[in-house]
């Protein structure tokens, strides 16, 4: 039988060192493994969430893409012509704080089509914020002749019953992306 290791505290303290190093090796190897698949994984859901919200476009999305102060632009087209934009948005006055939004314009201004990307809104009242029947009276609509606020604040958004908040919160992201468009876009009609 072999010779018991005493346990001392240089032994204790090298065996620590030696089981993190070896762990944070492992970790390191499965970062690197996992980087790439994940980096692509995210490109393809944004890559889907634009073409959710914009009219059909032959670019690449991610090659224009501009940022301004946390909201994204990505500006598409389709045989040289401009399609329209896809902003990335968001707001912090959700019930439940954050939500992100994937809004569609036209070249003109008017909402193409809006996703919900991200959001932790009461289940029945603030997620129905995803619903057709919500999101689709954005549709169509210049946020230039369009009021982006609730019927109950003076705006022409009927709300989501009992989750005003929410519906609130929806509208300011969808305003913050039609007025960060207006930065770059001088052609977009302002109210």
């Amino acid at each position: 039988m072999g010779k018991k290791i005493e346990s001392t505290l240089i032994n204790m303290i090298l065996s620590l060192v030696l089981i993190s190093s070896t762990m944070s090796a492992a970790l390191g190897f499965v970062y690197l493994k996992t980087k790439g698949p994940i980096e692509m994984a995210s490109r393809q859901k944004e890559i889907d969430a634009i073409r959710q919200v914009v009219p059909e476009f032959d670019s690449d999305p991610l090659m224009n893409v501009s940022e301004r102060e946390g909201v994204t632009i990505y500006q598409v087209s389709n045989q040289n012509q401009p399609a329209g934009f896809a902003i990335k948005t968001f707001t912090e006055k959700g019930f439940a704080g954050h939500i992100e939004i994937m809004a569609g314009f036209l070249p003109d201004g008017t909402i193409n089509n809006v996703v919900v990307l991200n959001h932790k809104e009461t289940p029945g009242l603030g997620t129905k914020m995803t619903d057709p029947k919500f999101s689709d009276q954005f549709d169509g609509k210049n946020p230039g002749e369009f009021n982006l606020r609730v019927k109950k604040d003076g705006g022409d958004v009927d709300a989501i019953t009992a989750a005003t908040v929410s519906s609130r919160a929806y509208c300011d992201a969808l305003q913050r992306a039609f007025e960060t468009l207006k930065t770059i876009n001088d052609s977009i009609s302002v109210r």
